[in-house]
């Protein structure tokens, strides 16, 4: 186990390092001058002085490299030249939302999919099958932010109209509000993200419990007279879960690096809508640190991943 855990940390180490030389040269060599790019149309003599004095772009291409990956190690991101600040702290403030976000949303979906896989899967072609079949081809297809729209407008608009104020028109509480603020503000966009990646859930496990429930060793459980819920909770969806744990890693990976769409439309100022207010100001600082930390975000889920994977299926570690 500790052999395999170790594999997989140089392998995510390893993927770091990649995408640490595919950002310093997409951001630092590509360019013709850095300097002007990274302080912007609007960039002063002395902002472009200052930038290449702390950047060091006049040493070697390969000393600026190794001065990046050890600032981007010990946690230094730069500085944001609109605000002044350091990046880290951009993305500081902006994760909590992003996280709130993510992390809700993950326990609706997560419990809404699997749920809905198993009884699709222990009932094939029956009614309620196919009734979850279609709501899952039906919000798998819908585009985000036209849900996210629907549910503002027949949640917060029309309810607003008819004199029940209960769902916010957008924007985020903190939990040092209060937790009925934080609550009430990201159900909506909990709601919007859960049923578009519930649908996938859905499929993925209908799809494996079917595979697992055709094995001899579900039969051999059954004809010795084991309980049918034993025989699907302990035996079935034990063994049917690790495509699930997979997909979920990745997917909360990607949405703690962002959750472009839906913090747009909710105006969530998290990750995602930093981002996309640093590229139409073409803060490059801000987006190389999101980019790293949205990259980070994902391999270490993947990390997770493979250490659930393992403990779900021993044979995993002896490969």
């Amino acid at each position: 186990m500790v052999k395999f855990l170790v594999r997989r940390i140089g392998h995510g180490i390893l993927v770091m390092w990649l995408i640490s030389v595919a950002v310093f040269a997409l951001f630092f060599v590509a360019p013709s001058n850095v300097a002007q790019t990274l302080a912007g149309r609007q960039g002063t003599p002395e902002t472009i002085a200052l930038i290449k004095q702390r950047l060091g772009l006049d040493l070697p291409v390969w000393k600026q490299y190794l001065n990046f990956l050890g600032n981007a190690v010990q946690g230094n991101l730069g500085y944001d030249y609109y605000h002044q600040v350091p990046v880290t702290t951009i993305i500081g403030q902006a994760l909590p939302i992003t996280v709130s976000l993510a992390l809700g949303a993950a326990v609706l979906w997560l419990l809404l999919g699997v749920f809905n896989g198993v009884i699709s899967a222990t009932h094939p072609r029956s009614l309620a099958d196919r009734g979850l079949t279609l709501f899952s081809l039906f919000f798998y297809s819908f585009p985000s932010f036209l849900l996210g729209l629907l549910l503002l407008y027949f949640l917060y608009f029309r309810l607003t109209l008819a004199g029940f104020s209960w769902f916010p028109a957008g924007g985020y509480s903190p939990l040092t509000g209060g937790i009925g603020p934080w609550f009430q503000h990201l159900l909506l966009p909990w709601v919007a993200l859960a049923l578009l990646l519930a649908a996938t859930y859905t499929r993925l496990t209908r799809g494996s419990m079917l595979d697992v429930l055709g094995e001899d060793y579900i039969r051999t459980a059954r004809s010795k007279g084991i309980r049918e819920r034993r025989v699907i909770v302990r035996h079935g969806l034990r063994s049917a879960l690790t495509p699930v744990v997979t997909q979920f890693g990745i997917d909360l990976g990607q949405l703690i690096g962002g959750v472009v769409v839906i913090e747009t439309v909710f105006s969530l100022p998290g990750l995602g809508q930093t981002a996309v207010t640093a590229i139409n100001q073409q803060d490059l600082p801000v987006i190389i640190g999101i980019v790293l930390f949205a990259s980070a975000a994902v391999v270490v889920a993947n990390i997770l991943v493979d250490i659930a994977y393992a403990v779900l299926d021993p044979r995993v570690r002896l490969h």
